[in-house]
């Protein structure tokens, strides 16, 4: 049987890095490509990193109950596709949102057997890095990606799993492990939830 699973991480914590990588190494996995209102950054295909389109054809969407979630951030807006993400798993092919804690929300709402992986940073430091490091955004950009990361690290208790992006290969690791995983042993798994809180007792209290 196909799952949906939602993963979720504050900006700069290498979510789409290691969701890239994720692809290269599992067969019958698809990535939902969400559609945007925001331009295209250096570099971005549209149909493959976004569907990029406008603000009046998003909101039609919307209107025609076309997303299983859609969210603003930064002032854009975001949405994934009912019918891709439904004709993979019909399919038998797993399938990976990549969104925020907002969206996970409502697609636990709409589709209540997708399973949620958040991906926390090592540390608030590490992550402050990872963001001036991409050397895309301005100090203010970067200050206010920062600040919206703490209020999204918050959530990290709606999801399922936990994996911390310390060192990349192990992060690789953990997410193949619990993509793959029977879905009888879900609840088994040392990932889960709530032996990740009781590992990661003192990260958690630093971050939140």
């Amino acid at each position: 049987m196909a799952n949906l699973f939602i993963i979720a991480a504050p900006s700069g914590c290498g979510k789409t890095t290691l969701v890239d990588a994720l692809l290269k190494k599992s067969e019958d996995l698809y990535l939902s490509v969400t559609h945007t209102t925001r331009k295209p950054r250096v570099g971005e295909i549209d149909g493959v990193n976004y569907h990029f389109i406008s603000k009046t054809d998003f909101q039609q969407m919307v209107n025609n109950t076309e997303f299983v979630e859609h969210a603003e951030v930064f002032g854009n807006l975001y949405g994934s596709s009912r019918e891709k993400i439904e004709e993979n798993l019909n399919k038998n092919i797993d399938v990976i949102l990549e969104i925020d804690w907002q969206g996970a929300r409502q697609v636990k709402k709409n589709m209540p057997k997708a399973i949620g992986i958040f991906i926390l940073p090592p540390s608030k430091d590490s992550l402050l890095k990872r963001l001036k490091g991409r050397a895309q955004d301005d100090d203010d950009t970067i200050n206010s990606r920062m600040s919206d990361a703490e209020n999204q690290m918050k959530h990290y208790n709606e999801f399922d799993y936990l994996v911390i992006n310390d060192d990349f290969d192990e992060a690789l690791s953990n997410l193949k492990t619990i993509i793959d995983q029977p879905n009888e042993d879900f609840n088994k798994s040392e990932l889960a939830l709530e032996k990740q809180v009781i590992r990661h007792k003192y990260l958690l209290k630093e971050l939140i």
